[in-house]
């Protein structure tokens, strides 16, 4: 199977985690179909796909979030994970959900160590 990186979508932002993507076909994949045809998404290439969609240079997305350059490519490469509280900050500062990120973030933590589990996140009550 030959995956797919989320981030290499133009135009894909995070509609399809809150609800469904139609294609030209109209069906609908929800985040689970989305993930059995492209892969896992991971932290890096949420925040490339997000930014691509906006239209920011890794610079001002680096002003938005308070990270540097070179911080922000290793993360969007993959060669750097991204702690849950990073992932919450992160999530404040470019207004997405901050379960999301932080679910991301420790799932592929998860995964690095070689193990399988999938992440529910809720707010503490």
């Amino acid at each position: 199977m030959t995956r797919v990186q989320w981030g290499k979508c133009k135009g894909f932002h995070d509609e399809p985690l809150r609800g469904k993507l139609r294609t030209n076909r109209h069906k609908a994949f929800g985040p689970k179909d989305l993930e059995k045809r492209l892969g896992k998404l991971t932290v890096g290439e949420f925040l490339h796909t997000w930014r691509v969609s906006e239209e920011m240079s890794l610079a001002d997305f680096g002003k938005l979030v308070g990270m540097s350059v070179a911080n922000l490519c290793d993360i969007e490469k993959g060669r750097k994970g991204v702690s849950p509280e990073k992932a919450e900050q992160i999530a404040k500062a470019i207004g997405v959900p901050r379960a999301l990120l932080i679910r991301l973030s420790i799932e592929e933590s998860l995964r690095a160590a070689g193990l399988r589990y999938t992440v529910e996140i809720k707010p503490a009550a």
